[in-house]
């Protein structure tokens, strides 16, 4: 079943980002989803990759949406057309695109922090950071910034709260931060 989940979640991203590109209409969620897509709502993350490299990537941690087949369309074309790092998706580029869905659980407080040296490794670990388990966000006023659990390429807590605090623009020698976690289902 859960191949199945996995084919029909990223087949709605790849129909929301299509439609969208080629006649810029959103869709609506199928009604031959599984119940749990159309009566549930959560954050959703959204990745587009192109030959193996990431080509779009934006969701939301919090739910915004009626469910999150909503959540996942509309994140689905952000990603598509609204992720800075990156020109807009063209018609042309549509059959080269792979999509994953990041369905998140919600998020919870770790601890607050200031000067990342100050703490070891280990005590991050016993605090429950563990990049390849969980996602973290990190946020001062009105400042976030989040990375999905099992990076490629991040290997400690320490590095994963570095580089998150990097995307929000967040001096840790000024700004107090605080760090949630959460978990996350990958569908690919």
């Amino acid at each position: 079943m859960s191949h199945n989940k996995n084919k029909i979640l990223t087949e709605l991203a790849r129909s929301a980002v299509k439609n969208y590109i080629k006649e810029r209409k959103i869709i609506l969620p199928p009604g031959n989803l599984p119940k749990e897509f159309l009566t549930k709502k959560s954050g959703v993350f959204v990745t587009i990759e192109k030959e193996g490299k990431l080509r779009g990537c934006i969701g939301t941690y919090l739910a915004t949406k009626e469910n999150i087949a909503e959540e996942i369309i509309s994140n689905a074309i952000a990603a598509a057309v609204e992720d800075y790092r990156f020109g807009p998706v063209q018609k042309e580029e549509l059959s080269e695109l792979s999509y994953t869905i990041y369905i998140l659980n919600k998020p919870e407080i770790v601890r607050d922090i200031q000067d990342l040296a100050k703490f070891s490794e280990e005590e991050l670990k016993q605090a429950g950071l563990n990049p390849k388990k969980y996602g973290i966000i990190v946020k001062s006023g009105q400042k976030s910034g989040l990375l999905l659990p099992g990076l490629e390429g991040i290997y400690t807590a320490k590095q994963q709260i570095s580089i998150a605090w990097q995307k929000a623009g967040i001096d840790q020698t000024k700004e107090k931060t605080t760090i949630y976690r959460f978990t996350a289902k990958k569908y690919n």
